[in-house]
């Protein structure tokens, strides 16, 4: 599990730089259509390949709340704002401060479901952005001299 999700950190990264080079060529509007189009594909290529189908009966999806179909508008958002980042910050800093956003989130989630707060974890986020604050201190001294 643990070099499934690094596969999946590597892959997301690969993802932001490819999408936010097409939104430099095309626009990141046009870019983020399009990297859910050929998203769309793939998926459906995957069903066909794996003789699976998406078949879900009006019933079960009445059922379904809401909110649990908003991941495809959440994903567009990403994309869109890694657009927009990635070409003017370094994929390493970008890649951080998407990391503290999700251990935020996380923090977030678990104290109003969970009713509880991870300190240590607050404290890494903390961390890591003052990290990224003083390396970027450091980089724009490098390019002044």
């Amino acid at each position: 599990m643990i070099i499934l999700a690094m596969v999946g950190g590597i892959l997301t990264t690969l993802s932001m730089i490819v999408n936010s080079s097409l939104g430099k060529k095309i626009g990141v509007l046009q870019s983020t259509c399009i990297n859910y189009i050929v998203g769309l594909i793939c998926s459906t290529l995957v069903l066909i390949l794996l003789g699976s189908s998406i078949k879900v009966s009006v019933e079960t999806f009445s059922k379904l709340p809401f909110y649990i179909f908003l991941g495809g508008a959440i994903g567009v958002s990403i994309v869109y704002c890694s657009n927009i980042i990635i070409p003017k910050i370094p994929v390493v800093y970008s890649t951080l401060l998407l990391f503290v956003g999700q251990v935020v989130a996380g923090i977030i989630i678990d104290f109003f479901v969970m009713s509880e707060i991870s300190f240590s974890k607050l404290i890494g986020a903390i961390v890591i952005i003052i990290g990224i604050l003083y390396n970027s201190k450091i980089d724009a001294k490098e390019i002044e001299e």
